[in-house]
């Protein structure tokens, strides 16, 4: 029988990182049960602005366009739809359901607390040192649908 070889590169696979999720939500509850609630949003800060540091540079130079893509190719290969509307000075995203807290309740992982810090505090964090903001309008903590807005900060 001859030898067949396969190659392949991880380039090759779909990106999938649903369990993710679940080791992010363990690491909250952690951190908020040992440290507290600003011990959670000072991780999700620092690892904002070291892991996004490109995207932040990027809307710091380009505006709000560089959120949009993101956020559209991060739901995207995610599996989930989002709706984004862009105008001069503002960004809102609006998620029907959250593809972490869905993948998580499905699974019957345990959602920490504050995992919607995931959403609010990485927002404000990936708006720092820009001129905009971010706020977390509306947050529904059983499917993790949400209203996200960034805006240009007055002046």
């Amino acid at each position: 029988m001859a030898k067949e070889v396969m190659r392949r590169t991880a380039s090759d696979n779909e990106y999938l990182h649903k369990d993710f999720h679940g080791s992010m939500s363990v690491g909250i509850d952690y951190l908020d049960a040992h440290y507290g609630p600003e011990a959670v949003r000072d991780y999700l800060r620092q690892f904002t602005a070291s892991y996004f540091a490109p995207l932040i540079e990027r809307v710091k130079m380009e505006g709000l366009t560089p959120l949009k893509e993101h956020f559209e190719r991060l739901y995207a290969v995610e599996g989930a739809a989002i709706e984004a509307r862009l105008s001069r000075d503002e960004l809102v995203i609006r998620v029907a359901a959250c593809p972490a807290v869905t993948h998580m309740r499905a699974c019957g992982y345990p959602v920490a607390r504050l995992f919607s810090e995931t959403t609010r505090t990485v927002n404000e964090a990936l708006c720092e040192g820009t001129p905009y903001a971010a706020e977390l309008i509306e947050y529904d903590e059983d499917t993790g649908r949400s209203v996200q807005r960034f805006f240009r900060r007055a002046s």
